[in-house]
């Protein structure tokens, strides 16, 4: 069976963003291992207006073309890795609205997440579990938290020093269970779709 197609989906489309930083770590970390094929899929990259369709695509087709584009491109791969930063206790506003342009092409396939702020986004990693499941995700267990100490270490707007491997001994085991589990329900589903 072919290795698995994870997008690791940038969530953050700030220009003052810290998000680079942890998409190179984790995207390094997933590249290193040979189960898997990852490509980062930046929000940047794809502008979507505010959701406006009749319905999800699960109930009618979409009519904006870069909705459309959208549901295309998520739809290439068997699973995804969110790079989550929190803003004010929830995911972005860019990432939620990615989120509601889709719904067909998310089915069914798993996710995992790298998440940071000053609580390592972990109230932001609960709501995107929560769409998820909405969305007919399958949520892992394990994700990547960078909170506290380390985020403030790491991150260059608080004079951190922007390198993760500062942080690697407390974030790397969080990150091969993280894509353990990815790459393990990527694998059943894909099957069980199949």
């Amino acid at each position: 069976m072919a290795n698995p197609k994870i997008a690791i989906i940038v969530s953050s489309t700030r220009a003052t963003r810290f998000a680079d930083i942890p998409t190179a770590w984790i995207k390094a970390q997933a590249e290193a291992r040979g189960d898997i094929d990852v490509e980062v899929v930046d929000l940047r990259d794809h502008p979507l207006p505010f959701f406006a369709e009749v319905a999800s695509n699960a109930w009618a087709p979409s009519q904006d073309s870069a909705a459309v584009a959208w549901q295309k491109k998520v739809g290439e791969f068997d699973g995804y890795i969110f790079v989550v930063a929190e803003y004010n206790r929830s995911i972005t506003g860019a990432l939620k609205n990615a989120l509601d342009q889709a719904y067909v092409e998310w089915a069914r396939k798993p996710f995992g997440a790298i998440s940071y702020g000053s609580m390592g986004g972990a109230n932001a990693l609960g709501h995107l579990q929560n769409i998820g499941v909405e969305l007919q995700m399958v949520p892992t267990r394990n994700n990547v938290r960078i909170g506290g100490s380390d985020f403030f270490k790491v991150h260059p707007g608080f004079g951190g020093s922007g390198n993760l491997g500062d942080i690697e001994a407390v974030i790397a085991p969080s990150a091969t269970a993280m894509l353990d589990d990815v790459v393990w329900w990527a694998k059943a589903t894909k099957a069980a779709r199949g």
